[in-house]
């Protein structure tokens, strides 16, 4: 073994490659859709839920109307007028920002697969 500390030639975790299943042993093995909780433990309900709807470029009117039609149907008691839209930073894109009372894991599920398939909806945080 050598003395330089930078060399790393003997450390053994230099030496092997880390298999992504060996860190998260359940990544291949999702529950369910790409858009459905795959963690229900760490959700705790009822809820606020902040969330953004980032639309892609050049669809600020197109988005609002989306969403605005999405959240409706899905949450009659939701206040449409407080949906806030503001621009990134360049002005490229645009995003609908909403807090959301939730009470169950269902309307979080429904939540997202509908956002998924929205045309105008181009990333969900």
């Amino acid at each position: 073994m050598s003395d330089d500390p930078k060399d790393n030639s003997q450390n053994p975790v230099n030496k092997k490659s880390v298999n992504v299943t060996e860190l998260a042993p359940n990544a291949s093995a999702l529950r369910g859709k790409k858009t459905d909780i795959q963690n229900p433990e760490l959700w705790d309900f009822p809820m606020n839920y902040p969330l953004s709807i980032i639309g892609h470029e050049g669809e600020h009117d197109n988005l609002l109307n989306e969403v605005k039609l999405i959240l409706g149907s899905q949450f009659p008691d939701f206040d449409l007028a407080s949906i806030e839209v503001k621009p990134s930073r360049t002005g490229r894109f645009h995003s609908a920002r909403v807090n959301l009372y939730l009470t169950t894991a269902d309307q979080v599920n429904t939540l997202y697969a509908s956002l998924d398939n929205a045309k105008t909806v181009r990333m969900v945080v």
